[in-house]
C-alpha cells in the first residue's frame, strides 16, 4: 500500500474534469454544482485557471503562471465559485503547467527577457540556448512566426515599428515584440539635428530627451536589478509624456517611425529598419525555420510554446505561487500535473513539490506503453488514468478476432507494412519534419561532449547524428529518469533495448551507438572523473528531454491516424498492435493499483482523447463481428465508388482513408435524428484534422488542399444522399446493430470504471452517451439542464417505483439516462462506503458455464465486508440485436463463483436481494438491468 495515502488532507472518491474557457466561466460552474453534487461527484478536477492568452479555448497557452484568468471571470465569480463547492463538501483538483508557457506578445515574462536580453531578471525561466552554434542565433531567441521569409515580410511592410507609452514595438500583425531598450538610441538619433533644431537645445523637453537618451545609454546590467528596473519605467514614462505633450517632438517621432518603415516598392528604404532588427534580442523568421533551426525548447514541436525550466527554485517557486496560495487558502484541493515528461527531472521535481505539499493529493499526466508501470517511489497519487483506459478499452475486443481484421484491413488497403515499421517511419518523419533543429542541437552537445573523450574525439557529427536519430526511433517509452546520483534497472533496461535495435539496424554506427549508451548508462571499465560524468549527466538530461515529444508526435499524432485496422484502439498510450488484453491481465493490473496506487485516476476520456468513451465503444462492437464488417465494408466501397475521384492517377481518398472515414462514421454516427444537421460541419473539420496528422497525401505544414476538398466533397456526398441515397440505405443497419451493443459496452465500462481500484474520472458531458470526436470537438458545450432534469427524473421515480423506472431507462437507451442512473447509483455508494472502494481490496471472481467469457467480475473490499462488480462484454455472441441481455432466456447456465458464501447480497442498481451462496447465476444477478454491483445485504 501507497504509505502516503493516509497523511492526505483530501483523497476524491470521484473527479469531474471541467474545461474553462470564455465560454464555460466560473460563473459557469457556479450554476452547475448543485447538479454535481446531486450526481455523487466529490470533487471537480479543473482545466488550468492561469491567465491564458486572449481566445485560449483551453488554457495551455499560459502568459501569466501567476494570476487568473480574467476571461474566465472575475476573482469575485472565481471566489463564489469556490465557496459554492465547499458548501457542497467537495474538493477541487486543479490542472497546472509547469513545462511551458506561450510565446506570446501577452508573456510579460518573455517580452521582458525579449527587451532586455541578458540583463532580463526573467533571464533564467525559459530554456535556451543564448550560445547557440549559429552565429545569427547567438545572443537571441529565434521568433518563428513570420508567414514567409523575412525579406519579403519585410519589404511588403507587414512588420512595422509602432511606439505606444512610451515604449517602441515591432508589430506583425498580432505578433508584437518589444524593441530592446538599447535600440531606443537607434530609433531616437538617426535624426536627432532636426529635432534640435526645431526646439532649440536649450528647451527644457529637449533637455528631458537627452537625460532619457543618457539614462538608456546607461542602465544598469542585470548585477543591479533594482535599479535598471526603477529606471526602465522612469523612461518610458518620460518619453510617453513628451509625446503627448510636445507637438514638436511627436512629429519627430511619427517623422523617424515613418522613415524607419520604409516604402513599399523600394527596397532600400527598409535597410534601416533591417538593421534595427538585427539589433534585437530575437531573430524573426519565418515559421518553417523553426523546424530546422531553433534554440528554444519548444512544447513538443509547437513554436509558439517555450519551456520553462522548472528545476529553477526561481521558476519553481513563480510557477507554482498561484496554486500553492489557492491550496494554502484552501480554495483548491489537489493538484494535476500537466506533462510531466517534460521536464528536466520530473523526479527531482515531484520531490521538490512533494516535500512542499506534504499532505496534497497530486497525480500526473504520463503516458505509459503496456508493459510499462508507474515507479513507486514517486511520492504522487497516481496518473490521470491513460494506462486505465486502454486497459478497459482492450476488454472490449476480442483478441480472437485479430488474424481477421489484420487479413480485412490489409486486403482492402492494400497496405502491408507492420505497426513497428510504421512506427519507425513515423518517427524518422517527425524527426525530418518537425524535431529536425532540436535533433540537431543534441547532436552538437553529444559532439562537444565526445571531443572530452579520448574515446570519442573522432567522432563526427554525422555519425553521432545517425546513432542519436537510430536510437531515438527505436525507443520504446515516452522517456527514462536518469537523474545526478540516480538511476534504476527499469531505465537501464530500456536504454540497452533501444541502443540493441539502434545497432542491429545501423552497424556502421555501432562505435557511436556504444558511446551514447555509456554516457547515459557508464559501463564497467570506463571510468569518467568527476567532471566527465557532470557533461556526460548534462546530456543525459537533454536527451531524455527528446523523446517524450518525439514519442507523442510520431505516434499520438501522426501514427495512430495512419495504422487503422479497429480504430478503438488507436488511443493516447495505446498500442494497436496490440488486439485487446485477457482477462487475466486486466485482473493482474488492477491487483497492482490496489496495492500501490489505490487513489489513481480512472479515466476513459480526457480532453486529449482521440474519441469519445461512447464513440470508442461502438467501435469495439466491430471485433465480435469481422465478417460482417468486411461484407459492408466491401459493399459501401462498391456503393460509392462513382464518388471516388482521381487525381494525378491517385484515388482520393485513398483506400486507407475510406476505410477510417466507415469505422469513424460507424462510431460518431448521431443518436437523434435532430443532431444530423450539426454533424456534418462536425465530421468535415475532423477529417481536416485526421488527414493533416496522418501527414500521408497532406499536412499541417504543408497542407495538399485539392486532396483535402476531395475527401470532404466524398464524406458530404455519401452522407447527404450518395449514389441516389444507397450508402445511408445500406449503412444504417449495421450501424443500428453496432449501436445497440455499444450501449452495454459503455454501461459495463462505466461500472469497471466506478468499482476498479483507482478514483473514477468523468469528462465532462460522458455522463450521457459522449460520440465526441478528437479536440476541439470533444470541447463542445454541454447541456447541463438536460442531465440535470434527467436526475431529478431518475431521483424522483426511484423513490415511487424502481422497477418501472429500470423497464423504461433500458427500453429507452437512446437519451442516456441508464448511464446516468449507473453512474449516480454507484457514486452514492462510493461515498457512503468508502471502506470498500478507498482504498479496499480485490479480488479476480471466474465466470463458469456457456458464457463465462463474457463475464468480468471482481470483488472489493475484503471476506464479510465486499462489493462485487459484474460487467458483460461480447454480447454479439449473446443475445441477438433488439434484445435485452437480461434474465434466464439469455443467461441459461453461466454462474458466477463467489468468494464466500456466507450472507445474502443487495443489488445495488435493482434493489433484488439474492441469497447467500458461493455461486450465483447469471440470470439472477443480471435479471432487469444489464451490469450489477452487489453489496453483502446484512
Amino acid at each position: 500500500m501507497n504509505p502516503m495515502a493516509s497523511t492526505l488532507n483530501r483523497i476524491p472518491s470521484s473527479t469531474y474534469r471541467l474545461q474553462f474557457s470564455a465560454d464555460f466561466t466560473f460563473a459557469h460552474a457556479r450554476e452547475i454544482i448543485p447538479y454535481l453534487s446531486a450526481l455523487g461527484i466529490t470533487d471537480i478536477y479543473a482545466s488550468p485557471i492561469s491567465r491564458a492568452r486572449s481566445g485560449s479555448s483551453h488554457g495551455y497557452d499560459v502568459v501569466d503562471p501567476t494570476s487568473l484568468n480574467p476571461e474566465l471571470g472575475t476573482i469575485e465569480e472565481f471566489n463564489e465559485l469556490t465557496l459554492a463547492v465547499k458548501a457542497a463538501d467537495m474538493g477541487w483538483v486543479q490542472d497546472i503547467v509547469p513545462n511551458h508557457m506561450a510565446f506570446h506578445s501577452q508573456n510579460s515574462m518573455l517580452m521582458d527577457v525579449l527587451e532586455n536580453g541578458a540583463d532580463s531578471r526573467y533571464l533564467d525561466f525559459f530554456d535556451i540556448d543564448w550560445n547557440h552554434r549559429d552565429e545569427n542565433l547567438r545572443g537571441k531567441v529565434l521568433a518563428p512566426f513570420l508567414g514567409a521569409f523575412l525579406g519579403q515580410c519585410l519589404e511588403s511592410g507587414e512588420i512595422i515599428l509602432e511606439f505606444t507609452a512610451g515604449a517602441f514595438s515591432l508589430r506583425y500583425y498580432e505578433l508584437v515584440l518589444p524593441v530592446r531598450l538599447e535600440s531606443y538610441a537607434t530609433i531616437l538619433t538617426f535624426n536627432l539635428p532636426t529635432l534640435r533644431k526645431r526646439l532649440g537645445h536649450d528647451h527644457p523637453d529637449f533637455i528631458k530627451f537627452l537625460g532619457a537618451l543618457y539614462v538608456l545609454k546607461n542602465l544598469p546590467t542585470r548585477e543591479d536589478p533594482a535599479d535598471r528596473y526603477d529606471q526602465i519605467p522612469f523612461v518610458k514614462a518620460l518619453l510617453s509624456e513628451l509625446y503627448a505633450c510636445n507637438t514638436v517632438f511627436k512629429l519627430f517621432v511619427d517623422e523617424n517611425i515613418r522613415i524607419l518603415n520604409g516604402e513599399k516598392g523600394i527596397p532600400e528604404s527598409f535597410n534601416r529598419l533591417a538593421g534595427l532588427l538585427s539589433e534585437q534580442h530575437y531573430r524573426l523568421s519565418f515559421w518553417k525555420v523553426g523546424t530546422e533551426e531553433i534554440n528554444y525548447r519548444r512544447f513538443f514541436a509547437v513554436n509558439d510554446l517555450i519551456s520553462l525550466r522548472a528545476e529553477d527554485p526561481e521558476v519553481f517557486k513563480t510557477v507554482h505561487a498561484l496554486p500553492f496560495k489557492l491550496l494554502e487558502e484552501g480554495k483548491i484541493t489537489g493538484l494535476r500535473i500537466d506533462h510531466i515528461d517534460g521536464l528536466h527531472d520530473p523526479v527531482e521535481y515531484l520531490h521538490t513539490l512533494r516535500a512542499a505539499l506534504p499532505s496534497t493529493s497530486i497525480v500526473v499526466e504520463k503516458i505509459l506503453q503496456h508493459s510499462e508501470r508507474l515507479r513507486p517511489d514517486w511520492p504522487i497519487q497516481g496518473t490521470t488514468g491513460y494506462d486505465f483506459l486502454n486497459w478497459v478499452n482492450g476488454l472490449f475486443c476480442r483478441p480472437d478476432r485479430r488474424n481477421d481484421f489484420m487479413r480485412i484491413y490489409r486486403t482492402f488497403t492494400g497496405l502491408e507494412t507492420s505497426y513497428s515499421k510504421l512506427e519507425e517511419e513515423k518517427k524518422r518523419l517527425i524527426i525530418e519534419k518537425d524535431l529536425s533543429g532540436s535533433l540537431e542541437n543534441l547532436a552538437h552537445e553529444l559532439k562537444a561532449l565526445a571531443g572530452k573523450f579520448r574515446y570519442g574525439s573522432d567522432f563526427t557529427l554525422f555519425g553521432l547524428r545517425r546513432a542519436l536519430e537510430e536510437i531515438l526511433v527505436h525507443f520504446p517509452v515516452y522517456r527514462t529518469y536518469f537523474g545526478p546520483g540516480r538511476s534504476d534497472e527499469e531505465d537501464k533496461t530500456v536504454i540497452r533495448q533501444a541502443t540493441s535495435r539502434a545497432r542491429a539496424r545501423l552497424a556502421i554506427q555501432a562505435k557511436e551507438i556504444d558511446f551514447i549508451e555509456t554516457m547515459i548508462l557508464g559501463r564497467e571499465g570506463t571510468h569518467l572523473s568527476k567532471d566527465e560524468k557532470q557533461y556526460a549527466q548534462y546530456f543525459t538530461m537533454r536527451f531524455q528531454q527528446f523523446t517524450s515529444p518525439l514519442m507523442a508526435k510520431g505516434i499520438e499524432d501522426t501514427l495512430l491516424y495512419v495504422y487503422n485496422p479497429l480504430l478503438s484502439l488507436n488511443e493516447v498510450g495505446g498500442e494497436p498492435s496490440r488486439f485487446g488484453i485477457t482477462l487475466d491481465e486486466f485482473h493482474t493490473l488492477n491487483e497492482m493499483r490496489a496495492e500501490i496506487w489505490p487513489h489513481t485516476l480512472n479515466a476513459t476520456q480526457t480532453h486529449d482523447t482521440k474519441r469519445g468513451e461512447h464513440l470508442r465503444a461502438r467501435i469495439n462492437v466491430l471485433s465480435e463481428f469481422p465478417e460482417e464488417w468486411e461484407i459492408n465494408l466491401n459493399k459501401w466501397h462498391e456503393i460509392n465508388s462513382s464518388l471516388l475521384k482521381v487525381v494525378e492517377e491517385n484515388v482520393v481518398p485513398d483506400r486507407n482513408d475510406e476505410y477510417f472515414l466507415y469505422q469513424t462514421l460507424l462510431g460518431a454516427y448521431p443518436l437523434q435524428p435532430g443532431d444530423q444537421q450539426e454533424f456534418l460541419p462536425r465530421i468535415r473539420a475532423y477529417l481536416v484534422k485526421a488527414v493533416r496528422e496522418a501527414k500521408v497525401h497532406t499536412a499541417w505544414l504543408k497542407p495538399d488542399l485539392e486532396y483535402e476538398e476531395n475527401f470532404l466533397a466524398f464524406a458530404q456526398s455519401i452522407l447527404e444522399n450518395g449514389p441516389e441515397g444507397g450508402f445511408l440505405k445500406a449503412f444504417l443497419p449495421f450501424q443500428k446493430k453496432i449501436r445497440f451493443y455499444g450501449y452495454f459496452n459503455s454501461l459495463s465500462q462505466t461500472l469497471l470504471k466506478l468499482t476498479a481500484p483507482g478514483i473514477p474520472d468523468f469528462y465532462q458531458g460522458t455522463e450521457l452517451w459522449d460520440l465526441s470526436l478528437v479536440d476541439p470537438d470533444n470541447r463542445r458545450p454541454v447541456d447541463y439542464t438536460q442531465r440535470a432534469k434527467y436526475l431529478e427524473e431518475i431521483e424522483r421515480r426511484d423513490l415511487s417505483g424502481r422497477e418501472a423506472l429500470l423497464v423504461d431507462l433500458l427500453d429507452n437507451l437512446k437519451d442516456g439516462m441508464a448511464k446516468i442512473y449507473l453512474i449516480h447509483k454507484i457514486l452514492q455508494v462510493r461515498k457512503e462506503r468508502p471502506d470498500l472502494f478507498s482504498p479496499g481490496g480485490y479480488h479476480a471472481l471466474r465466470a463458469e458455464g456457456q458464457y463465462a467469457q463474457s463475464i468480468v467480475a471482481f470483488a472489493r473490499g475484503e471476506r464479510g465486508n465486499q462489493a462485487i462488480a459484474i460487467a458483460p462484454r461480447f454480447l454479439g455472441n449473446v443475445v441477438k440485436p433488439g434484445t435485452l441481455p437480461l434474465g434466464k432466456d439469455v443467461w441459461g447456465d453461466t454462474l458466477l463463483r463467489l468468494p464466500e458464501s456466507a450472507g445474502g447480497w443487495l443489488n445495488v442498481l435493482t434493489g433484488a436481494t439474492l441469497p447467500g451462496s458461493d455461486t450465483l447465476p447469471l440470470c439472477d444477478i443480471l435479471h432487469r438491468f444489464p451490469v450489477a454491483l452487489l453489496l453483502r445485504s446484512d
